[in-house]
């Protein structure tokens, strides 16, 4: 299954595309850390329209680069909260709309949980020994650092989601 995966968040613009069989495709993270930093901290309506103005141009260059047409996709997965409403208003208003005119799936997967569960996904997966009570012990001991976290870990977990929710959708 290929999936598209679209991160909107109050600082960064991710777009990746992943297939359960390949594992990550091509990925692509555009910072607005820069341009926020100029204020002081983020300033949630540039930060929106920093996402209208790059997410069509980053979708369309990663699926250039990788060879894919949006007609082999299968799927789309977006951040849907926690965050400024602005910013995942933009990905899910882009994630519905290709959905519909492409005519495939689309889930919206909660961002936190996508940070915290990804590595789960990894293939060196911490084991931690108790579940669900290591999230408050053993986070800290070996969650990977913010760069390791990136939209592939992302582009799993949109993936597994997305998967999941089409095993349970009635034909």
């Amino acid at each position: 299954m290929l999936v598209l995966g679209i991160e909107t968040s109050c600082d960064e613009t991710g777009v990746a595309l992943y297939d359960t069989e390949r594992g990550l495709v091509a990925d692509a993270l555009y910072s607005q850390i820069e341009m926020h930093a100029n204020y002081g901290g983020v300033v949630p309506e540039l930060a929106s329209r920093d996402h209208v103005r790059k997410l069509l141009p980053m979708i369309a260059q990663l699926l250039d680069e990788a060879g894919v047409d949006s007609s082999e996709l299968q799927g789309i997965a977006y951040t849907h909260g926690p965050g400024l409403v602005g910013a995942l208003l933009v990905g899910a208003t882009l994630a519905h709309s290709l959905a519909e005119v492409w005519d495939i799936p689309v889930v919206g997967v909660h961002h936190m949980e996508g940070h915290l569960l990804a590595p789960m996904l990894e293939e060196n997966a911490p084991r931690p020994p108790l579940w669900p009570c290591w999230l408050v012990v053993a986070i800290p001991s070996w969650l990977p650092s913010r760069d390791s976290v990136n939209t592939s870990c992302l582009a799993s977990h949109w993936t597994m989601r997305l998967v999941r929710r089409l095993i349970r959708r009635p034909k």
